[in-house]
């Protein structure tokens, strides 16, 4: 059985950093696509970043040059760095794996693509 665990969210000032942490059991992370999504109460997913079995990257547009996606494949952990925070970055952060037959490439399907993801993971953005 797969699970995710977020870590690492918290209250930042905008302009400010974060680094979250997820730590994934029941997968081989070599073997697997990721991504984050995060989600604001009343309003749709939004996939910000992903990446492949092969490291490659792929971001949102909104994101793209803010945020970087990486992963440790000896410790299982997937994390995602963001810099330059702005009050609507506010949102609960997921990490996800994907469901057949979609992949990482960098085409977003409103969250609909993953199979798995954890409890999320609160980033309030605010001065």
């Amino acid at each position: 059985q797969v699970q995710l665990v977020e870590s690492g969210g918290g209250l930042v000032q905008p302009g400010g950093s974060l680094k979250l942490s997820c730590e994934v059991s029941g997968l081989t992370l070599a073997n697997a696509d990721l991504g984050w999504f995060r989600q604001v109460p009343g309003k749709e997913r939004e996939v910000l970043s992903c990446i492949t079995k092969s490291d490659t990257p792929y971001y949102r547009d909104s994101v793209k040059g803010r945020f970087t996606i990486s992963r440790d494949k000896g410790k299982n952990m997937v994390y995602l760095q963001m810099n330059s925070l702005e009050p609507v970055d506010t949102a609960v952060y997921y990490c996800a794996t994907y469901d057949y037959p979609y992949h990482c490439n960098g085409v977003w399907y409103g969250g609909y693509e993953f199979a798995s993801w954890g409890q999320g993971t609160q980033v309030t953005v605010s001065s």
